[in-house]
């Protein structure tokens, strides 16, 4: 007898499915049985690996009963002559296909059990029985998914598709996450029966996902992504999404990655009580859940892992960029998937417009701070800010904290110490106008960040509970994007902690302590605006890095504030700066002095005068329903 001859597996697999419906024709009266049994025999042995049958048969623990159900179905979709044997031999020529009866009568080591609704081929959805005609009259038909498996076509089934997406391969990732991927895939390893449901939390839901594809690679099968939002709440649509889930995680050799919000924790939590295999929940919070569970924390890397990171993304364009990566490294807490975007969207070579490119792409859009904080344009600069040397000296020392934090905290160690009061929480006072919000944004322009003024009538709620959840969007969106929080004139956000008097008091209190908190643990820069320092309580103050008092400008100061107003486009008069620096004004009301003195030489169709000045001045005092004093503006005309 000549040696099987080697073939490939799908021709080798076809083989024996014809062989197979051969014995099944044979075991219906047509040819011989014996010889049929010897064909399939030996078309099994030119197989290089299992074939499909067998897989279904060893993956759900099938009998040789269930097995020959199967082939038999199969067979009455692909051979022609065995679906009209079926009909032969039931007497039925309009119904060319198997029955149950004709199953229990022709094959086999027949078992009545083979179709409850328990046993394997309908609990996994492998078989459908036509229960109109009754259980054994009725006709018997492959699920299409599992009639391509056995055919050697192997593929998500349809119906999942639009659930499920795979998860892309992590391009770069954090050394703490692949860490911490080799510790999960390791503990699943030595998991005996059932596997636990592994949970990931933290704020980096891109890491959350690379660590879970790389747990299954390790493991060697594939990864799957459902959405917690996707997953049906009606008990019968959720029981058809796992019986499906868990053939397709059986045939494909597949984990599933379950990534909710806050919101879903609870329909995620019903669903994985339900479901077997490996499965990976992802989330800021973990769920709640009955069975057993593993749980580990991926947050976004530290200052030195987000320099690592850009560091492996840079390549040997690292070299060059040296200088920015510190900045880019403490100013942002990006996703390694974020930091590789971009990196691979950079367009040019020229170290400072690939620094300012990469700072443009770290601050994105800020879609997730639109809501409650309002996006500044920067463009004033060190020249634009007229203060005393102290306090100026005071703000260049804040951007040097806020440029070498990754050098002091981390390199240096001290964040080992302490993870309490490393942000940078500054305190602007002074009255309005004298420059405060002026000095955030020339601090902004400085360090390369994007500045949000807080709506604080966005943030504080008459509900209980509702300002501290609203705090913690703010203060999470802006750890994204590195972004520089200006909450302008925060009074009445951040006065005093009151006596409890009534519960009112108490969660007034406990905002206030959640604000303490956050702006302590904050990694980015905080400015904080007030008119009033003296209302500032004392707790809070011990948690700001800087306090920075702005005085009102006294002449030499006025006087430096009047000479830089005036664009270099603006078509000056003969213009006394000395007598204009006599007018006891802030800076910010120096200003609008001058746009109005602007619109109405604009309108009078001649340069800026004193007198425009004058009635300008005039106009700005009705404000305050003050007017100038003579010694202020006498002589201005």
């Amino acid at each position: 007898m000549n040696a099987p001859r080697e073939l490939d597996w799908t021709t080798a697999n076809q083989h024996l499915l014809v062989a197979e419906f051969a014995r099944l024709r044979a075991r219906l009266g047509e040819g011989d049985t014996a010889e049929a049994d010897q064909q399939c025999q030996a078309a099994g042995q030119c197989l290089p690996a299992p074939a499909a049958i067998d897989t279904l048969v060893a993956l759900f623990e099938l009998s040789d009963f269930e097995r020959d159900l199967l082939l038999l179905a199969a067979g009455a979709e692909m051979d022609a002559r065995l679906a009209a044997l079926c009909a032969e031999v039931a007497g039925l020529p309009q119904r060319p296909w198997p029955t149950f009866g004709l199953a229990l009568a022709a094959l086999p080591d027949p078992h009545w059990s083979a179709l409850t609704p328990v046993a394997p081929l309908r609990r996994w959805r492998l078989m459908e029985v036509d229960e109109s005609a009754g259980l054994t009259a009725g006709r018997l038909r492959l699920d299409e998914r599992v009639l391509h498996f056995i055919a050697g076509l192997n593929y998500l089934d349809h119906r999942l598709a639009a659930l499920l997406e795979t998860v892309p391969p992590a391009a770069l990732m954090a050394a703490a996450h692949r860490q911490l991927a080799e510790r999960i895939a390791a503990q699943l390893g030595d998991q005996a029966g059932r596997l636990p449901v592994v949970m990931l939390t933290g704020d980096d839901a891109d890491g959350q996902q690379d660590v879970a594809d790389t747990v299954a690679q390790t493991l060697g099968v594939s990864l799957f992504r459902l959405r917690a939002a996707d997953i049906p709440t009606a008990p019968h649509e959720q029981a058809s999404l796992l019986s499906l889930w868990q053939r397709e995680a059986a045939l494909l050799g597949a984990a599933l990655l379950v990534t909710h919000t806050d919101e879903a924790a609870a329909t995620v939590g019903r669903f994985l009580d339900q479901i077997d295999g490996l499965v990976i929940v992802a989330g800021a919070v973990a769920p709640s859940i009955d069975g057993d569970r593993l749980h580990f924390v991926a947050d976004k890397p530290e200052a030195p892992g987000q320099r690592a990171l850009w560091q492996a993304a840079l390549g040997e364009a690292a070299d060059a960029l040296s200088a920015t990566l510190d900045g880019l490294a403490s100013q942002y807490r990006l996703s390694a998937r974020r930091i590789a975007a971009s990196v691979r969207q950079l367009d040019t070579i020229d170290p400072a417009q690939a620094a300012a490119a990469l700072h443009r792409r770290c601050r994105g859009d800020g879609n997730a701070l639109s809501d409650m904080a309002q996006a500044i344009d920067v463009r004033a600069n060190w020249d634009d800010l007229i203060l005393p040397e102290a306090q100026r000296r005071a703000l260049q020392q804040l951007a040097v904290h806020a440029r070498h934090r990754i050098t002091v905290h981390h390199d240096w160690g001290f964040a080992g110490k302490s993870a309490r009061g490393l942000g940078i929480a500054t305190l602007f006072s002074g009255d309005s106008g004298t420059g405060k919000t002026l000095a955030a944004e020339v601090l902004a322009g400085e360090l390369g960040l994007a500045l949000y003024r807080i709506d604080l009538s966005a943030v504080i709620s008459k509900y209980i509970g509702e300002t501290e959840k609203n705090l913690r969007k703010v203060f999470d969106a802006a750890e994204d994007i590195g972004a520089l929080l200006l909450f302008d004139e925060a009074d009445a956000l951040f006065g005093k902690r009151s006596e409890v008097k009534d519960s009112h008091d108490r969660y007034a209190n406990i905002e206030v302590s959640y604000l303490l908190q956050r702006m302590e643990a904050y990694r980015g820069l905080a400015i904080l605006t007030t008119n009033h320092k003296s209302a500032l309580d004392t707790a809070f103050s011990r948690r700001l890095r800087f306090v920075v008092h702005f005085p009102y400008p006294d002449a030499v100061q006025r006087d430096a504030i009047w000479r830089s107003i005036f664009p270099a486009a603006t078509p000056l008069g003969d213009i006394d700066y000395a007598k204009l620096a006599r007018l006891n004004a802030t800076g910010g009301s120096i200003r609008n002095i001058a746009l109005s003195a602007a619109f109405l030489a604009a309108e009078a169709g001649t340069p800026v005068s004193m007198a425009h000045l004058l009635r300008a001045a005039h106009l700005e005092a009705a404000k305050r329903e003050k007017s100038p004093t003579d010694a202020e503006t006498r002589g201005w005309v």
